[in-house]
């Protein structure tokens, strides 16, 4: 990445204290997580186009990373060399036992803004954008985007909603979320330089009385 490029990440980089809250409330909820969202079917769709996609030993980033659970686990079971991130210690430790043979590291997102770790040749970030406000979502992305090899891969997913930093209960705790309509979420990766190869919706209801249904948004992008 450029200097041009890193200047406009200096607000992005302070954001990382502002989510101690968020990271807080993920190592409470801990292994409840995976109880309340049991069933993943979209993001084992979008795990599997990364990982059959890609060549063998193709090294991914995990971005936001939780228990490992599926997605970490499932790019290494197809044989690739996993790196995963995330800034919950709690979730951290899980994804160790999950996964042995990946390599996980406590990041905040904002810390990979200088090509840290890469290159790679794709990254995942599931339900990983959302925890940031709308105006550094654009940002995140372009930093993924620097993360990656020419023609790279990014499965993403976000939850459809017209919200900006909004705070929601959240399995007996409270996060911030953001989010965008389909369209609005098209237009922003494509503006962060990338092409979209498919993408799809999923209606899920969570395994939990106090979080809503929601529509899943599932894009496969490529690095333009």
């Amino acid at each position: 990445m450029s200097g041009d490029e890193g200047r406009g990440y200096e607000g992005y980089a302070r954001l990382g204290l502002d989510r101690s809250g968020q990271a807080e409330a993920f190592d409470a909820i801990g292994e409840r997580y995976d109880e309340a969202f049991p069933h993943k079917e979209g993001q084992l769709a979008a795990g599997a186009w990364l990982a059959e996609t890609l060549p063998p030993g193709s090294r991914i980033l995990d971005l936001g990373c939780g228990t490992g659970l599926p997605t970490a686990r499932q790019l290494a079971d197809a044989g690739h060399e996993v790196v995963g991130v995330d800034f919950s210690p709690g979730m951290l430790d899980l994804a160790r036992g999950n996964v042995p043979e990946a390599r996980f590291l406590r990041l905040d997102m904002a810390e990979l803004r200088d090509g840290r770790l890469g290159p790679f040749d794709g990254v995942a970030a599931f339900f990983t954008l959302l925890m940031l406000p709308r105006s550094e979502i654009p940002h995140a992305l372009r930093m993924v985007h620097g993360l990656l090899r020419p023609g790279g891969l990014l499965a993403l997913s976000m939850v459809e909603a017209d919200v900006d930093d909004f705070a929601i209960p959240f399995l007996g705790n409270t996060i911030r979320v953001s989010g965008y309509l389909r369209d609005e979420l098209r237009q922003v990766v494509c503006e962060a330089g990338f092409d979209v190869a498919g993408e799809s919706t999923l209606a899920y209801a969570p395994a939990s009385t106090d979080v809503p249904p929601e529509i899943q948004l599932f894009f496969n992008l490529r690095r333009a």
